[in-house]
């Protein structure tokens, strides 16, 4: 892990201790390092979203092919290289989820940052909250933070789950 500059990495299943867990400890580690204060906030900021991402929006397995183990399971990464801070996420979501998620993101990846503050300002008044709790505004607050496109892709696993990857970088 070292050799390869990944900073943290976990796969299993995420519960509000473990995300508090693994936000202190990247807390600590950007404190440690040398780097801009606007830059640690803004790391620091992308995963808070990531994080609450995955706790909150994660689809449990229920097909047959899922065992107890991999029904609830995720996967985090954070990496840091000479030029950017590169974070990854991955997590089950159903298939009916996955044109809703492409278009949300394909939209933001879309927008100008001008665009994007617009659009942030919009969904923050107009829209409530959904079901799970969130009012829509974590892909675009990573998106403006990170202050780059969103990479994803979708796995299809079977018919009725995919595996949803999301890439963010952040320069520093």
């Amino acid at each position: 892990m070292e050799h390869n500059d990944i900073m943290l990495s976990f796969k299993g299943d995420i519960t509000s201790e473990l995300l508090t867990s693994m936000l202190q400890i990247m807390e600590t580690k950007l404190e440690n390092m040398d780097e801009q204060p606007k830059t640690r906030r803004k790391v620091y900021n992308v995963l808070v979203e990531c994080l609450q991402n995955l706790y909150h929006h994660r689809d449990e397995m229920e097909s047959a092919a899922a065992n107890d183990e991999t029904k609830k399971q995720a996967i985090f990464m954070i990496s840091k290289n000479t030029l950017e801070y590169n974070i990854m996420t991955g997590n089950f979501v159903k298939n009916d989820k996955v044109a809703m998620l492409r278009n949300r993101i394909d939209k933001i990846n879309g927008m100008t940052k001008e665009e994007l503050k617009q659009h942030y300002q919009d969904v923050l008044s107009l829209e409530g909250f959904s079901e799970k709790g969130g009012g829509g505004l974590g892909f675009i607050d990573i998106a403006r933070k990170s202050g780059q496109n969103l990479s994803y892709d979708f796995l299809q696993i079977d018919a009725d789950y995919s595996f949803f990857s999301l890439y963010i970088k952040i320069s520093q």
